[in-house]
C-alpha cells in the first residue's frame, strides 16, 4: 500500500505515524498537493491529502477513514475497547482534529490570500477557536494524564500531531507556558521512535 501526501500535513502524518503503531509497512510517496498538483491529481482527481493506494489500486481518502481501514486490516485498534474510555479519547482526538482544522485555516489565509483582502474578523474567530480547542485539551490533560509509558493510542499521536504542527506553521498561536501539559507530553510523544522515523520536514 501506498500513502500519499507529505508530512509536513498533520493528516498524513497521523496515518503515518499509526500505521507504525498498528505494524503495518506503508510505502510513503511524498507528493504535493501543491507543488505537484497534477500528478496528485492523476493519482487522487481530488487531489486530498493523505490519500491511501491500496494494492488492489482502490483509492481511500481522509485520515480517520483511513486509520478506520489500517485497524480492522491489523486487526488492531489504537483506542479503548472501554467505553468510558473511548469516549474520554474521542473527545481528544476531535479537538486535536479541530485544532489541525484551524491552524491549516490560518496558514492558508496567512500564506495564500494576498493582505488586502484579508478578512480580520474571520481570522479572529479561527484564532479564538484554535485557542478554545487547545485551552479545552489541556484542560482535559489535567484531570486525565496521557500515559507515558511507550505504548501510543491515538488519543495521544492526534494530539501530539496537533501541536508540533501547529508550533510549525502558525507558532505564535501557541504558548508552551500555558499549554504546559500539552506541550510536554508531545515532548515525549515527539521522542519516540514513531514520531521520529515520521518527522514533519
Amino acid at each position: 500500500m501506498k500513502l500519499i501526501g507529505m508530512l509536513d500535513s498533520p493528516y498524513v502524518r497521523r496515518v503515518a505515524i499509526s500505521a507504525r503503531c498498528l505494524g503495518i509497512e506503508l510505502e510513503h510517496d511524498p507528493v504535493s498537493v501543491f507543488r505537484h498538483f497534477e500528478r496528485f491529481q492523476q493519482i487522487n482527481p481530488v487531489v486530498k491529502a493523505p490519500t491511501l493506494v491500496l494494492d488492489d489500486g482502490e483509492v481511500l481518502i481522509d485520515s480517520t477513514l483511513i486509520l478506520d481501514y489500517l485497524e480492522a486490516l491489523s486487526g488492531k485498534t489504537l483506542l479503548p475497547t472501554d467505553l468510558s474510555q473511548r469516549v474520554k479519547a474521542l473527545r481528544l482526538i476531535g479537538l486535536g482534529l479541530a485544532a489541525c482544522e484551524k491552524a491549516v485555516q490560518l496558514y492558508y489565509e496567512r500564506n495564500l490570500r494576498p493582505a488586502d483582502i484579508q478578512y480580520q474578523p474571520w481570522v479572529e474567530r479561527v484564532e479564538g477557536q484554535l485557542a478554545a480547542a487547545f485551552t479545552a485539551l489541556e484542560h482535559e490533560l489535567q484531570k486525565h494524564p496521557l500515559p507515558t509509558d511507550g505504548i501510543l493510542q491515538q488519543d495521544g499521536i492526534t494530539l501530539a500531531i496537533a501541536w508540533s504542527f501547529t508550533d510549525l506553521v502558525v507558532p505564535d498561536q501557541i504558548d508552551a507556558e500555558r499549554f504546559s501539559h500539552i506541550a510536554r507530553y508531545t515532548a515525549y510523544a515527539e521522542g519516540l521512535q514513531a514520531f521520529i522515523s515520521t518527522p514533519m520536514n
